[in-house]
């Protein structure tokens, strides 16, 4: 039985795959990469490498193996049909009977247009006929803390969530949930509903920006309007800006409370808070 990770040299994959060393030897493990390059560390630590890209559905075909363990992660490109290019990989996992197909998903509470690519997804892998997971990842705290730089510059956090709460955890956190389903037992055609421990809000993030770093850090809540334009001036497209605006929507109704405790059950441990992420940030 392999374990096969796409996307394993973007931010997620990554810790996907050192966390799935830890566990299993390298050679059961296959990183799915476009630039084969760029996996030249997880090549040296023996991990086998195949080039595919969603983009191109053929270049799946032979990848898998019967009996293989899957985990595809989302696509990022959010203008390129993102549920056909998670077809083209649920397709050539069918085709080769994988044991089990784990997908990245979004929170069943979220209405955004975020989660719209997800839920479609989510029915072309149940319809497949394949063994499936999904893992429904909640926010992660690196949406925030790895753009730390202009909040720190004009002393606020600028936000359209209002007082909405957000139940965000750290990426190693969602990729440890990730590797308990594709090395553990009787996660068959199961949904998680994966987010930290604890809800926050902007108000309090401010805060703690605040404690940690000993300036005043505001928090400006603006509306979906206003933050679009903000996004778009800082060099977003206006499909992206619209689409992360909408999440702050999504936020402030709520949408992103997850309250299962499914994260930390899986990883088998508490999930980072939002104060440890921060400061392992602000130590970047």
């Amino acid at each position: 039985m392999g374990i096969v990770v796409t996307g394993a040299t973007g931010h997620l994959g990554r810790h996907v795959v050192q966390q799935l060393l830890e566990k299993v030897p390298a050679d059961r493990v296959t990183a799915v990469v476009r630039d084969r390059d760029k996996a030249a560390e997880l090549a040296a630590r023996g991990v086998r490498l195949a080039v595919a890209d969603y983009n191109s559905p053929e270049t799946f075909d032979g990848l898998f193996s019967a009996g293989d363990r899957v985990l595809l992660i989302s696509g990022n490109e959010f203008d390129k049909g993102r549920v056909q290019q998670h077809k083209g990989v649920i397709d050539a996992a069918a085709k080769a009977g994988v044991a089990l197909f784990a997908y990245t998903s979004a929170p069943s509470s979220l209405t955004a247009a975020l989660a719209d690519d997800h839920r479609a997804t989510e029915e072309v892998l149940v319809a497949s006929g394949v063994p499936y997971v999904l893992l429904r990842n909640g926010w992660y705290h690196e949406n925030y803390t790895e753009n730390l730089a202009p909040v720190l510059e004009h002393g606020a956090v600028v936000q359209a969530a209002g007082e909405g709460r957000i139940s965000s955890a750290s990426r190693a956190d969602y990729a440890a949930a990730a590797v308990a389903v594709l090395t553990g037992e009787g996660h068959e055609n199961t949904a998680y509903e994966l987010g930290g421990d604890v809800a926050w809000s902007f108000a309090e993030y401010a805060a703690e920006l605040s404690r940690q770093t000993g300036r005043e850090i505001a928090y400006r809540p603006v509306s979906v309007e206003e933050y679009t334009g903000i996004l778009r001036g800082a060099g977003l497209p206006e499909p992206l800006a619209a689409v992360l605006a909408g999440v702050d929507a999504a936020i402030e109704k709520g949408e992103l409370v997850v309250s299962t405790g499914d994260l930390a059950r899986l990883a088998g441990r508490p999930a980072t808070s939002l104060a440890e992420a921060i400061a392992a940030a602000l130590k970047d």
